[in-house]
């Protein structure tokens, strides 16, 4: 581990590739021999449409995609896209059709709810969001505009590991938390979207991987920059772009590439997360997991011990072990460890070693 750092486990803002950020630092103050930093160039400047259309073109070719889909960069959050896909597809007479897996699954549900135009077709919050909706759980309505899933809850710590089918129905899907973690039958998904900061770059910029045949068009009434039209039409470039922040996404696809793409990235997540699991498994119920086996993460590591008060005393003797950002989200409260892409494989180690250790001291 570099000098002066620690693991990394929060959710988001994350850890980020060590490799990425010595790039970002050898060229901050003189972005490719322009005499400004990459903060300071002109979003219509050659130096950045290079830098905005290789993150592009990385982007898809990770994802096996071709010229019928398009890459768009947004601004707002995945809070925002939570807002605009109902308004740019959904009607009363074809509502969204939303799979409840978690607490961000609820949040975009509850955003076409508002708009009259939502519809919930399965559930996991009756039994605590332990586990994902599975195929014959849902309720698919052959009218709806969409089906919309949470692929990876990061709170709860549950992860799709199959693709739901539609029947035909757009299947949108929020990957905030596992985009481009491992390989997946993107072709099968209409519409994805993701706020970076969990997996791909630093807060600011949400990407879009979506058929053009849905950006194309959008409803006239809408403002113009709540349509997706706006951003497909303009190359997401109608307003100033999170010019930096997209830079940040540009290298960390880059960098993916680099490793061996999500073959590489799925193989490392896999081990990484097999080590923290296998720490829980094997404590005789001194950790408890909060997902059910069948719909772990390998993003999000999610465990409770056997009092608030040891808890308290994980987090922070945890902290002088150089483990960062383990404490739980507050409405499931115990521990979270995120073990995203950037994580490597040592700091999976050394949380599994800590919590031995732990458990040792105080069972």
């Amino acid at each position: 581990m570099e000098a002066g750092r620690v693991y990394n486990f929060n959710p988001g803002p994350a850890t980020l590739p060590l490799e990425v950020l010595k790039e970002a630092q050898a060229e901050f103050l003189n972005f490719n021999n322009s005499g400004m930093s990459i903060l300071e160039i002109s979003h219509r400047a050659p130096q950045y449409a290079a830098v905005h259309e290789k993150a592009k073109q990385d982007i898809k070719d990770l994802m096996g995609l071709g010229d019928d889909y398009e890459v768009l960069f947004c601004q707002g959050g995945a809070s925002q896209q939570f807002a605009m896909i109902p308004l740019n597809y959904a009607t009363k007479e074809h509502p969204g059709s939303y799979v409840l897996s978690g607490s961000f699954a609820e949040k975009a549900y509850k955003e076409a709810e508002h708009l009259g135009v939502g519809e919930i077709i399965a559930s996991s919050k009756e039994t605590g969001y332990h586990h994902v909706p599975q195929q014959d759980e849902l309720k698919i309505d052959p009218n709806a505009a969409y089906v919309h899933v949470c692929y990876n809850n990061t709170i709860y710590g549950t992860e799709y590991h199959y693709i739901p089918e539609t029947n035909g129905v757009p299947l949108f899907a929020d990957m905030s938390s596992d985009m481009l973690s491992r390989p997946v039958d993107f072709h099968k998904f209409d519409f994805i979207y993701a706020g970076v900061q969990k997996n791909l770059g630093p807060a600011g910029v949400v990407l879009v991987v979506a058929k053009k045949s849905l950006l194309e068009k959008s409803p006239e009434k809408l403002p113009t920059m709540f349509r997706y039209s706006t951003f497909y039409k303009k190359d997401s470039l109608y307003n100033t772009p999170p010019a930096f922040c997209i830079y940040m996404v540009g290298k960390v696809a880059a960098w993916i590439k680099a490793q061996g793409g999500l073959e590489e990235m799925a193989r490392r997540n896999e081990r990484k997360a097999k080590v923290v699991y296998d720490a829980i498994d094997n404590s005789n119920g001194f950790y408890r997991g909060h997902a059910d086996k069948e719909s772990r993460s390998f993003m999000n590591v999610t465990f409770r011990l056997p009092s608030e008060e040891l808890e308290k005393k994980f987090v922070a003797e945890a902290l002088t072990h150089q483990l960062s950002g383990v404490k739980g989200h507050r409405s499931v409260g115990g521990m979270r460890a995120s073990i995203y892409n950037a994580m490597p494989y040592e700091g999976a180690v050394a949380l599994a070693e800590f919590m031995e250790k732990f458990r040792k001291e105080n069972a």
